[in-house]
């Protein structure tokens, strides 16, 4: 009886450690989540019960009690710095992400209550559980034990499968999806972790979720794609496409996977040229994502030179960046590349050995440019050493070649100045900057550059983290503002074009400072994630575009304005200056488009304007409809990836 009392003891800690945890990270569950918990925690705790039955040994009780504790506390942790809980797959790279230790060390400072409400359990069996004599179970409880386990394993199965198929549903996340917060919100982390670690031993791959609709409205008229028919686009303007004949390739391949990529892409309605085509052709392009940019850091005084930039240029008012689950190489991938990130992997590393013929490095390269890409941080992190050549570049950073002064974080302007020269002599170039001045930690004394430009924001009437932002951003203003008084002196301004977005917001501001920047509560489903997007010439007129627009839209944006020849059927992004109609995802499946916003959160969808006037049904229609078109826009793009498709298509 003692045994089987350790074996509640086990269960009882499971409850208490994910409803801590779910508490301090804002996955409280709002639905069935406890249900599948606790039916997937019995079967946890039996195996535990039955593990220390066999040792015979107090010591493997309080063992597993302690490891349980740092599994959760090292999962808040991450949550706290990442905004996201960690993967297996990040988990094998440790090493790397040990670069961020004196985050982690604040952060574990910051956050001992909680942390030490984690090893909880443990500590009351340490003080009160010597008292249970652990005797081992015969074969026959075993056996029994096993047997129930397997019943509460198949009751949480049937209760999965009986549940709700919304877009984060159970079920999904249990055999389709990849999305960690999502997945302990509804399943818990355990049972989370479980079905992390067989799918990065399995090898993973993304379920297609669309039920077929998706494609017919596609070829129609539908909100994530060109409004008119065929014909009437023929008429006005021509598509961005290259030579793929898609129906061609799907009659003639074997390969199922492959014959189905060909058939969806066959289904895309590209987007037409338009008046912007080509509007800075021969231009040499400067690209960057700024570490933890967001639009709250432009400010006429504090950073002139964004400011500038900003309201100079395209004037992109609804642009929002979603923040993926490898925060800042995500981020990275789905500006380059246009691709939604495959959950589970770090996605540009995976694309190193493939081909990506639509990276702007490539593109470029093809037309004779001079292709550089730089990071002031440590070269090797995410393996970009690997990705950024693959993606048409020569690529340096700290180590390799970037002589930076090694601060933490390390100087943007230092690094415009060191390498400007390498390149503004060559006609026409395309330098690619991933910065990394705007990296947390928000504060005087642990940041550096923070401390640096100090001075310019002391008198700013905001929370010391915020102000310690703020001066983050003061170095990227500065960079940017010696990269063009030097482009004006060379009299290359003109004929340069700037683009620049965020990897992601400043998620390790706290939602207080957020809101003293933004000078009102910032709602956190979509608001959250609201971004600029800097696109900018100097000499040109500003053009205000209240489209909505994300991440995933910059690298067909770019390409349709630099006049190159790339299809748009082949990227999950839009042309913001195009025709098409918007479209906004986030990572959690959210969305936003010009008849209305769904929060996958809750399954809640908001119409907008005079679609507000249509039927429920019309507009559960539509919602499911555009979830679909969303479902298989990541499902091909993880495809894309897992089968190095552009290859298989352009090397024919």
């Amino acid at each position: 009886m003692n045994t089987l009392v350790l074996s509640v003891l086990f269960f009882l800690s499971i409850i208490y450690l994910e409803t801590v945890l779910r508490l301090f990270t804002s996955t409280l569950s709002h639905s069935n989540g406890f249900l599948y918990t606790s039916l997937f925690g019995s079967v946890f705790a039996i195996f535990l019960g039955i593990l220390t039955s066999l040792s015979g040994s107090e010591f493997v009780a309080a063992a597993l009690l302690f490891i349980l504790g740092f599994l959760y506390a090292s999962q808040l942790v991450y949550y706290k710095i990442f905004r996201t809980f960690y993967i297996v797959y990040s988990a094998g790279h440790a090493g790397k992400v040990m670069e961020f230790a004196r985050e982690a060390i604040y952060m574990i400072l910051e956050n001992i209550r909680l942390i030490l409400l984690m090893f909880l359990p443990f500590a009351l069996y340490i003080t009160i559980g010597k008292s249970l004599e652990i005797k081992a179970f015969d074969s026959g409880q075993i056996v029994i034990l096993l047997a129930f386990a397997a019943v509460l394993h198949i009751l949480g199965i049937v209760a999965v499968n009986q549940g709700s198929r919304n877009v984060n549903s159970a079920y999904n996340l249990y055999y389709n999806i990849h999305h960690p917060e999502m997945s302990v919100n509804n399943l818990g982390l355990l049972t989370y972790m479980r079905l992390d670690l067989k799918r990065s031993l399995l090898g993973w791959e993304p379920k297609e979720l669309g039920s077929g609709k998706a494609i017919v409205v596609i070829s129609k008229n539908n909100p994530g794609d060109t409004s008119g028919s065929t014909e009437e686009k023929s008429v006005k303007a021509k598509p961005n496409t290259m030579e793929i004949d898609f129906v061609h390739l799907a009659q003639n391949e074997r390969d199922p996977q492959l014959k189905k990529l060909h058939s969806y892409f066959s289904t895309i309605e590209p987007t037409t040229k338009n008046q912007f085509t080509g509007m800075f052709e021969g231009y040499n392009l400067i690209f960057i994502t700024a570490e933890g940019f967001s639009y709250l850091g432009i400010d006429p005084v504090v950073t002139p030179t964004l400011y500038k930039m900003y309201n100079g240029g395209f004037r992109f008012e609804n642009f929002y960046t979603a923040l993926w689950g490898v925060s800042t190489s995500d981020g990275e991938y789905v500006a380059t590349t246009g691709l939604i990130p495959k959950s589970g992997v770090w996605s540009y590393m995976r694309s190193k050995d493939n081909l990506l013929p639509f990276t702007m490095g490539n593109q470029l390269k093809r037309l004779g440019y001079i292709t550089k890409a730089y990071h002031n941080h440590s070269y090797d992190y995410y393996d970009r050493h690997l990705s950024h050549p693959n993606a048409g570049y020569e690529y340096k950073g700290l180590g390799n070649g970037l002589n930076v002064t090694k601060t933490w974080p390390e100087s943007d302007l230092e690094m415009m100045e060191l390498t400007l020269p390498e390149y503004i002599g060559n006609q026409p170039f395309h330098a690619y900057y991933m910065t990394v001045s705007g990296h947390m930690r928000y504060t005087f004394k642990g940041n550096f550059i923070a401390n640096k430009n100090k001075k310019v924001v002391k008198n700013l009437s905001y929370p010391d983290g915020a102000k310690a932002y703020l001066a983050t951003q003061v170095e990227l203003d500065r960079a940017l503002e010696y990269l063009l008084t030097e482009l004006e002196r060379a009299g290359l301004a003109e004929k340069t074009l700037f683009a620049l977005s965020a990897d992601h917001y400043p998620y390790a501001l706290e939602k207080r400072q957020l809101d003293a920047l933004a000078g009102h509560e910032i709602e956190e489903t979509f608001e959250l994630y609201k971004n600029a997007f800097l696109l900018y010439a100097p000499g040109m007129k500003p053009i205000r575009i209240e489209k909505p627009g994300s991440s995933l839209d910059i690298l067909p944006t770019i390409s349709n304005l630099m006049g190159l020849d790339y299809d748009s059927r082949l990227l999950m992004g839009r042309d913001l200056l195009s025709d098409s109609k918007p479209l906004v995802i986030l990572y959690d499946r959210s969305f936003i488009t010009d008849k209305g916003i769904f929060n996958s959160k809750y399954s809640k969808f908001e119409a907008l304007g005079e679609f507000a006037d249509e039927s429920p049904e019309t507009k559960e229609e539509y919602r499911r409809e555009i979830s679909a078109i969303i479902e298989e826009k990541f499902y091909y793009s993880a495809k894309i990836l897992e089968l190095d498709y552009y290859r298989k298509i352009m090397e024919q």
